[in-house]
C-alpha cells in the first residue's frame, strides 16, 4: 500500500498538556539562554472513526513522584524537576471532556520516558501500541540503567506484555510517496490510512512518530525526534553534551536533518514535537498545565 496526502482517512486530534518539567534552554538547542525554561509534556487525544479515543503518549501523572522516591531512580527527578498536579493528569483531563478512562481502548507510545508513559495505568482496558525496539531492551536492565534510559518500570501497569502490540508484528509497512521524502516508509497502525507510524530512532530507540490528518490539516506529531520548532526549523541540534542521555547520537542527528528537509519542503505540514511551548500555545486546547504540584 502506498500512502500520499489524498488517501489518509481523517480523524479528529486535539493536543493536550499533562504537566511540564523544566531545564536550561542552551541544554536543548545551540545558541539558547541560560534561563530555567518550561518544556510541556503534551500528548494527543485522537478521536477515531472506528476505534473511538485513542492516545499518543500520556504525559506525567502523579505517579511520577512514587516512581522516584527512592534511589537509583529518585536520581532522574532531582535532574529533572517535574511539575503536575492531579487534575492535570490525561485522564483527568478526558474526563473533563466527557471521555471516561475505562473506554479508551488504544495508546500508541512514542516511547518509554516518564514524560510519556506517565499516565498509562489509569487506562485500565487500553492495549499499548509501539515499536519492539522502544521497549524490549528495557526489560532486563538494572535499576541504575533503567533511570539512565530515563525509564521508570513502576509506572507500567500489570500485565503490560499482555496488553501489548507490537506495531511490527500487527501492522502493515507502507510506502510513503515523495510529499513525505526523506521520510519513505512507515506503518499503517489500524489498516484504513488514518494514523502513519514512523520510525524516528535516535532520541531513544524505537522511537515512533504519527502521521495524521485532522479537519483538512495534516500534522506529524515527532515527539522528541526534536525539542522545540526552532531545532527543526532553523536544524539545531543540542549541545553536545546531551549526547550522553540520547540512545544514538548519530541516528539523532540524522533524525533532526530529515525533519529539518522535510519541515522545508512542505511548510504546510504542521510538524509538533511533544516539548514544543511554541507548539503547546499554538495548538493545546485544554488549559496549559500550571505545575499545582511539584517534586523535583
Amino acid at each position: 500500500m502506498d500512502v500520499n496526502k489524498e488517501t489518509i482517512t481523517e480523524v479528529s486530534v486535539h493536543l493536550m498538556t499533562a504537566g511540564y518539567c523544566t531545564h536550561r534552554e542552551w541544554l536543548t538547542i545551540q545558541g539558547g539562554s541560560g534561563v530555567s525554561v518550561r518544556f510541556p509534556a503534551m500528548f494527543a487525544y485522537i478521536e477515531h472513526p472506528r476505534l473511538g479515543p485513542v492516545l499518543f503518549d500520556t504525559g506525567y501523572s502523579t505517579r511520577f513522584f512514587q516512581a522516584t522516591s527512592a534511589f537509583p531512580a529518585r536520581l532522574y527527578r532531582w535532574t529533572t524537576p517535574v511539575y503536575i498536579g492531579e487534575e492535570e493528569s490525561a485522564a483527568n483531563q478526558l474526563r473533563n471532556l466527557g471521555v471516561m478512562p475505562e473506554d479508551v481502548r488504544t495508546i500508541i507510545l512514542s516511547h518509554f520516558h516518564a514524560d510519556h508513559i506517565g499516565g498509562v495505568r489509569d487506562f485500565a482496558n487500553a492495549e499499548f501500541y509501539y515499536l519492539r525496539e522502544a521497549y524490549h531492551p528495557l526489560e532486563d536492565m538494572s535499576p541504575f540503567q533503567a533511570t539512565k534510559a530515563g525509564f521508570l518500570p513502576g509506572l507500567l501497569p500489570d500485565r503490560f506484555g499482555d496488553r501489548s502490540r507490537l506495531i511490527e508484528e500487527t501492522c502493515s509497512t507502507i510506502s510513503l510517496d515523495e510529499g513525505y521524502s526523506p521520510f519513505t516508509e512507515g506503518y499503517d497502525l489500524f489498516g484504513d490510512g488514518s494514523i502513519i507510524g514512523i520510525n524516528l530512532s535516535g532520541h531513544a530507540l524505537g522511537q515512533l512518530g504519527l502521521l495524521l490528518r485532522s479537519a483538512g490539516q495534516e500534522y506529524f506529531l515527532c515527539a522528541d525526534a526534536a525539542w522545540s520548532t526552532a531545532a527543526y526549523a532553523s536544524h539545531r541540534r543540542p549541545k553536545s553534551i546531551v549526547k550522553l542521555i540520547k540512545a544514538d547520537w548519530q541516528q539523532y542527528k540524522d533524525t533532526l536533518h530529515r525533519l529539518h528537509t522535510l519541515h522545508r519542503r512542505r511548510p504546510d505540514l504542521r510538524i509538533i514535537p511533544t516539548h514544543c511551548r511554541e507548539a503547546e500555545q499554538r495548538y493545546v486546547t485544554s488549559p496549559k498545565a500550571q505545575g499545582g504540584a511539584q517534586r523535583g
